[in-house]
């Protein structure tokens, strides 16, 4: 079956992009490894008409809500190939199986390179997070550390302290120069030059000269870069941004490649569940576009 379009990653991105072409009643095939992002988040906030709820339940609902259309296709599977051009793309999936589509849109997401420091994987997302917006609030004004990993720390240094009272671990990976340590000084950042040794407890900082300092909560900028290799596999160029790596578009959300499209995190930053929602949204949109003109 030859699909209208063809969505790898079905994610708020993805699926966002998907009502929309539904609605316009074009057959949609979403292919969705299961992998979302923020997986190891209990709750999701920010997003209007839907703060503090569980985002495994966000997009359960929304899935549920596609699978009412009966234009949607929707497989559990990670797409590995992608090939062809406008009007004549082809995804392999993982049990070998082939689906062709006019257009193609990339909505995978990305992956984040955590910090190498012991205790951060097991509290990604429950206790060290990204995006104050989404998780800085909940932390009550409380104390915040902020975990050095490259010049982006220092933006979120900078930033934080809307939020509560915040320690910049430099932690090896940030030099600062007299201007910066200056602005930090300013906005009330105490800097902590010490490396880290390990995270423990719900947010407690050993640090190698044995010292532990305790948050409420920690915030790092992790380096990201899409999930899924298949857009650059088919030709789609990638583009650096602050924080990594990400898929480049157009304004219509069309990559470098004819007839493929890409949104959410894995082709804008800043990212969050609203930002990507919307942006599948747009990307759905352009989509109806480019097959009807």
């Amino acid at each position: 079956m030859q699909h209208d379009v063809i969505i790898i990653g079905g994610s708020y991105a993805g699926m966002a992009a998907a009502l929309q072409l539904l609605r316009a009643r074009r057959s949609v095939l979403v292919i969705d490894a299961g992998q979302r992002r923020n997986r190891f988040a209990s709750h999701s906030y920010g997003f209007l008409g839907q703060d503090g709820v569980d985002p495994a339940v966000l997009a359960a609902k929304a899935r549920e809500q596609l699978l009412a259309y009966p234009t949607l296709t929707w497989i559990d599977g990670r797409a590995e190939t992608a090939r062809g051009d406008k009007d004549a793309f082809v995804v392999g999936i993982e049990d070998g199986d082939e689906h062709g589509g006019r257009r193609l849109l990339f909505a995978t997401g990305v992956a984040d390179t955590l910090p190498a420091i012991e205790g951060v994987g097991e509290r990604w997302g429950k206790s060290i997070f990204h995006c104050p917006y989404c998780h800085g609030y909940e932390l009550g004004r409380g104390r915040i550390g902020v975990i050095g990993t490259s010049q982006m720390s220092v933006h979120q240094a900078q930033f934080i302290p809307e939020w509560g009272a915040v320690t910049f671990f430099t932690n090896d990976a940030v030099p600062l120069d007299d201007a910066i340590r200056a602005d930090l000084v300013a906005r009330q950042v105490s800097v902590e030059e010490t490396p880290i040794a390990r995270i423990k407890g719900h947010a407690d900082v050993e640090l190698t000269d044995g010292r532990v300092l305790s948050f409420a909560g920690l915030f790092t900028a992790t380096e990201t870069h899409p999930a899924s290799s298949v857009a650059a596999g088919l030709g789609a160029e990638l583009e650096p941004t602050p924080f990594g790596s990400q898929i480049k578009t157009e304004e219509t959300k069309e990559t470098t490649v004819p007839g493929a499209f890409a949104c959410g995190d894995a082709a804008r930053i800043p990212h969050s569940v609203t930002l990507a929602v919307g942006d599948g949204a747009w990307a759905g949109v352009q989509l109806h576009r480019s097959l009807v003109f």
